[in-house]
């Protein structure tokens, strides 16, 4: 088995919760920092969240910096879906003991990315405005980077697309939505890029079935509960549990490649619209195609059950 090292750049936020959870459990992932921005919540939340998930599954030997506060060049927009008022669904963890490191989350991608030339992933969660600074502040990293696998934009491939939309608007997806220009310094940067996109990130398969919903009730594992209240504090406003499961589909991507099937694509993103702020723009044209975009691999389809099962499993696992 080949264990990949990884920084995990997410904003906190239920299913970001989910994702560091089955980072962390997940023995085919080494997971050499977290850092944290504003997104789904303002950067300071987004922190304490991933303090209080690491202390929740006793990871608190992962290094956690906080990041921007805000967009690189525009206002943190509000997020019309809530996360509850803790950003984790009312479940009121404890108040972390754990603190952040002395150090900006731009400044610790540069670092842990220099530490392990070639070797780390970035998974990326949130809005990528860290990213996209860190590539501005130190040009040379971009060529050192294994490569990212990031919840980002929308791509048109199925209803799903725009049926789940989460930016604040009718067809864009929230990570691009809050910092368009970051994600378009990152998609433009040449690094290896997989764009999980709601296409695949919120299909209805994704959904825990009946069965997996009773395997986590009578769990004693802590994130077992964790996870089944989140998933009833969607239920109840009338989300489906796909919701909590979001972020968990680039982790379980990296664990295990064959979990996604991509697309080459040349995408662009619109940073000047209203009704298309954010949009991730799929040039599939036989003819004319615009070569000035940037070619990413692009997710188009997933083994939802598998996935669903990768999750579970891991969840349900006492150790």
């Amino acid at each position: 088995m080949t264990i990949k090292k990884v920084l995990i750049d997410c904003d906190p936020g239920m299913d970001d919760s989910l994702a560091l959870i089955l980072a962390c459990k997940s023995k085919e992932l080494d997971v050499k920092a977290i850092t944290t921005v504003s997104g789904n919540y303002h950067v300071d939340v987004t922190s304490e969240n991933a303090l209080k998930t690491l202390e929740l599954i006793g990871r608190t030997d992962i290094p956690v910096a906080k990041g921007l506060a805000k967009p690189i060049v525009r206002n943190l927009a509000s997020d019309p879906f809530s996360h509850g008022s803790d950003g984790q669904a009312e479940a009121f963890l404890p108040v972390p003991t754990k603190q952040l490191e002395d150090i900006h989350a731009v400044d610790l991608i540069i670092e842990t990315v220099k530490k392990y030339p070639n070797e780390l992933y970035l998974l990326a969660l949130g809005p990528l405005s860290n990213i996209a600074l860190a590539l501005i502040k130190c040009p040379e990293i971009k060529d050192m980077i294994k490569g990212i696998y990031a919840i980002a934009g929308a791509y048109g491939l199925n209803k799903y697309s725009t049926a789940n939309a989460t930016g604040d608007n009718p067809q864009s997806e929230w990570n691009v939505f809050v910092d368009p220009e970051a994600a378009d310094i990152v998609f433009s940067s040449g690094i290896e890029l997989t764009a999980i996109g709601l296409d695949v990130a919120t299909h209805f398969d994704v959904n825990f079935t009946e069965d997996d919903l009773a395997a986590l009730s009578s769990s004693e594992n802590k994130e077992a509960k964790f996870l089944l209240n989140m998933i009833n504090f969607v239920k109840n406003r009338g989300f489906e549990s796909y919701c909590v499961l979001i972020d968990s589909m680039a982790i379980a991507a990296l664990i295990d490649e064959t979990l996604i099937t991509t697309i080459k694509g040349k995408v662009g993103i619109e940073t000047k619209g209203e009704l298309t702020l954010g949009m991730t723009i799929l040039d599939t044209r036989h003819h004319h195609t615009w070569n000035k975009l940037p070619e990413i691999n692009v997710a188009a389809e997933a083994d939802y059950k598998r996935f669903n099962d990768l999750v579970l499993e891991r969840i349900l696992d006492p150790s």
